[in-house]
């Protein structure tokens, strides 16, 4: 398991013409973590940071720490996060003994950013050298970020931000940073979602509070006014094995547990037990399929919406008499519909084997032509994207989210704010998106539409219900477009290239054994590119193309 550093990052605002306007740097394309990423200055805290509280000024480390749900240390987040901005943006806020902001030609933004950068001086030392203080309490605290298991790095990062210090000029250090930009959050957001600048979960998490705002003192006075709250950080109780058990915050069964026993009982299950209907909020109930597999997790999720008198299933899952039987008696045969998400083998053949034995209506798209369909899938209703469908658990919204394969849909579940998802969005790995069926852009682009719909959890296909719900389309995003740029890199470096060589450079992270999958996905990932004009094939090899 890789180590978890703590970190700070800071966002400076300034008000313009335009609006309120924030600082982003873009980080090098060498960067092993988020290369070519547009992210607000900051970085790890460092050991000396704590040394920097004998220059801090305007608040106690007691203070920091308790908005911050520490113990102590809090300051230290802090002092790093102006820091990190001064080295790598080149703005300081930091005052002299009368209160006053070094001005543009002060000789500590020159000499002191350099020497501080090479290591010449630490950040003590050099405020001290010029009599400057660390106005702490000009800083307010907007949010905290975990980076998820699995990632290259993770960090415990907290995000704070300031009102930039006027008469300094931002510049980025040519290392780390290779571009700045003063933008309006809309503006970001908007750039983001055209696929003109790269931005990770959290940088968009803050920008979109941001977005709110229309000058920098109203964000300032609500920030100061509203710290977040504070993240889960202590083991849920639960049962596993039959046997009581404990688990971590960022384990895949604690958005369930907590959501399910928010009175800490340790009753909810950390397991999913094929057969076990486990009620997941009013009026609905999953049921997994015994058919666990790599592809599969631990099976194929069954969703039952009833009141008690009637019943619709979501995703009836393979063929398997056992699994439709348990179905059956869970509702006492009352079937009025069986919806499905897509046609993909492990989701919809047990609808037929259902219909037959209630005569319940068949709601889904037709199979596209390909391996894997379920082609005998005849639906009675083909919904359109945006149509509701009445349910006994209240009603349904359905949406066309084409990707993982052309005929996918999500449905949304009103009342109780959940997104039955499929396998558009699951729970602890990546969708396989395969051509021809399956499609890189329509994918990402679905994945984006989902953000603008209200739901707070995530009932997928496979696994465990997902929590902070739009925070996990956001990190799907952000992971598909790193891939992306590791899948462009291995295009210049190495193209003219087939496929194989390709993603053999583009997927060096993935097992061997592996590989066959990950170049379905490199295809996918090449095909978008190439309808971008980014990318072309010729008689199996790939070139790269200036769009």
């Amino acid at each position: 398991m890789s180590e978890i550093r703590p970190a700070a990052t800071l966002a400076l605002l300034r008000d313009s013409a335009q609006g309120l306007e924030v600082l982003m740097l873009q980080r090098t394309w060498q960067a092993a973590f988020l290369p070519g990423y547009f992210v607000f200055p900051g970085g790890a805290v460092d050991r000396q940071d704590r040394d920097g509280r004998a220059c801090m000024t305007g608040v106690s480390d007691a203070t920091i720490s308790q908005t911050l749900s520490l113990d102590e240390g809090g300051a230290d987040y802090m002092i790093a996060a102006l820091r990190e901005c001064f080295e790598e943006a080149g703005l300081l806020l930091a005052t002299d003994a009368r209160g006053r902001l070094p001005a543009g030609d002060h000789p500590i933004l020159t000499a002191g950013r350099n020497a501080l950068r090479r290591g010449q001086t630490n950040f003590r030392a050099l405020c001290e050298q010029h009599g400057l203080g660390l106005p702490l309490d000009r800083l307010a605290y907007l949010g905290h970020w975990v980076t998820p298991r699995g990632a290259p790095r993770r960090f415990d990062t907290r995000f704070f931000v300031a009102l930039a210090p006027p008469g300094q000029q931002a510049t980025h250090d040519g290392s780390e940073t290779i571009a700045h930009a003063w933008l309006t959050p809309a503006r970001a957001l908007s750039d983001h979602r055209a696929g003109r600048l790269a931005l990770g979960y959290p940088t968009l998490r803050t920008l979109r509070i941001l977005a709110d705002f229309a000058t920098g003192e109203a964000l300032m006075r609500h920030a100061h006014a509203n710290p977040p709250t504070p993240r889960p950080s202590r083991p849920w109780p639960a049962r596993k094995g039959g046997a009581d058990c404990l688990v971590e915050p960022d384990a895949p069964a604690y958005a369930e547990v907590s959501r399910l026993d928010p009175g800490r009982h340790g009753m909810a299950s950390a397991e999913i037990v094929p057969g076990r209907g486990v009620a997941l909020a009013p009026g609905v109930t999953r049921v997994t399929a015994p058919n666990p597999g790599v592809m599969t997790g631990p099976g194929t999720n069954s969703y039952l919406l009833s009141d008690g008198d009637e019943h619709v299933v979501i995703d009836p899952g393979p063929e398997l008499p056992e699994h439709q039987e348990r179905l059956l008696a869970l509702t006492g045969g009352r079937i009025s519909q069986i919806l499905v998400t897509h046609t993909h083998r492990d989701h919809s053949p047990g609808a037929a084997w259902l219909k037959a034995r209630t005569g319940a209506r068949l709601v889904g798209l037709p199979a596209p032509v390909g391996e894997g369909q379920d082609a005998g899938f005849e639906p009675d209703h083909r919904p359109r994207h945006g149509e509701r469908l009445e349910t006994p658990a209240g009603p349904l919204t359905v949406l066309h989210t084409p990707g993982h394969a052309s005929n996918h849909l999500c449905y949304l579940l009103e009342p109780a704010r959940l997104l039955l998802s499929g396998d558009h969005v699951m729970q602890g790995s990546t969708v396989v998106i395969n051509p021809p069926d399956g499609d890189m852009a329509a994918y990402l682009g679905a994945l984006h539409d989902l953000k603008d719909q209200p739901f707070d959890h995530i009932a997928p296909g496979h696994g465990f219900l997902i929590g902070e719900a739009h925070a996990a389309i956001d990190f799907l995003i952000t992971h598909r477009l790193a891939r992306e740029h590791k899948v462009c890199r291995a295009l210049q470096h190495h193209g003219p290239a087939n496929l194989e060589t390709l993603t053999l450079h583009a997927y060096d992270d993935v097992p061997e054994a592996r590989q066959g999958v990950a170049a379905r996905s490199a295809l996918a990932h090449l095909r978008k590119l190439e309808g971008e004009g980014r990318a072309l094939e010729r008689e199996g090899q790939w070139f790269p193309r200036e769009p």
